[in-house]
């Protein structure tokens, strides 16, 4: 792309009294949502950052780690635009390695619906419309802790590493604990400590671009990617990067992002 292609713009938050500026530049063009996701991974890292600092002044350690992957065994949840930018990071994979990742996707999919744990997760969903947000959570979380006692792998985890730590969805990036790591191997609200997120964008993200095809499946798992990319081909409107920014910035702050050559300060907490 050409000079003329971009846009750079800066945008200045205060966080809970923490200074956090951060310079982006996206496409002048229209582009599909997906096209934005390092963008918004860049973001998300800036927001994780400034609340690792905060946890870090307080004395406490981050004790994630390459190598220790107990949390790649969680039901991962991600947005509609991760569906199709994990599709495309697995079909521009080579040979043999793409027909690997694709298999674990597969088994792992297909180990789930076995045990009807879509169905369970789908009732949750459902639970919060009728039950309080209490009950809700509760019938949430355990049913997450289903998933995770199966032991399951991410399809993308190896060597208990992450092997697409730069692309990772949001969500992964928002994960973190100061609690042992080797608490992470069985893990209860007495044993995690995570860290408590000033901002998390990835539920801006599942909002973000939203259609109505994958209502019926509720909570989308990082697992089902593939299937779904494959069953509901892409259909997002395109819009310049600066109007994506503008929908994704008023989301996330629930306050307007500054025009071009500007910049904002907002309390950003959510």
């Amino acid at each position: 792309m050409s000079e003329n292609d971009w846009v750079t713009g800066k945008v200045s938050l205060t966080i809970e009294g923490r200074p956090l500026e951060m310079q982006m530049t996206v496409p002048a063009n229209p582009v599909k949502p997906h096209r934005m996701l390092p963008i918004f991974q860049q973001m998300t890292n800036a927001f994780v950052d400034v609340s690792v600092e905060a946890v870090e002044a307080e004395g406490k350690q981050i004790s994630c780690k390459a190598g220790c992957g107990a949390c790649c065994r969680q039901p991962v949840p991600i947005a509609e635009t991760e569906i199709y930018q994990i599709a495309e990071l697995v079909e521009a994979m080579d040979e043999p390695r793409r027909g690997e990742i694709k298999k674990r996707f597969a088994e792992a999919v297909e180990h789930f619906q076995k045990l009807n744990w879509f169905e369970r997760m789908r009732a949750c969903v459902e639970l919060s419309k009728t039950q309080t947000r209490e009950e809700a959570t509760k019938e949430l979380e355990k049913t997450a802790m289903q998933y995770f006692y199966e032991g399951i792998p991410c399809p993308f985890l190896e060597n208990e590493s992450c092997s697409i730590h730069e692309a990772r969805p949001l969500a992964c990036r928002e994960y973190l604990v100061t609690s042992p790591a080797e608490n992470c191997s069985n893990p209860s609200a007495a044993t995690i400590n995570k860290i408590d997120l000033l901002i998390k964008p990835s539920r801006t993200l599942r909002q973000l671009a939203r259609t109505q095809k994958f209502v019926e499946f509720g909570v989308l798992p990082l697992i089902r990617a593939l299937e779904l990319a494959e069953k509901f081909p892409e259909s997002f409107v395109e819009k310049t990067g600066e109007r994506w920014m503008a929908d994704f910035f008023q989301n996330l702050t629930r306050s307007e992002i500054p025009r071009k050559g500007q910049s904002a300060t907002t309390d950003g907490v959510l």
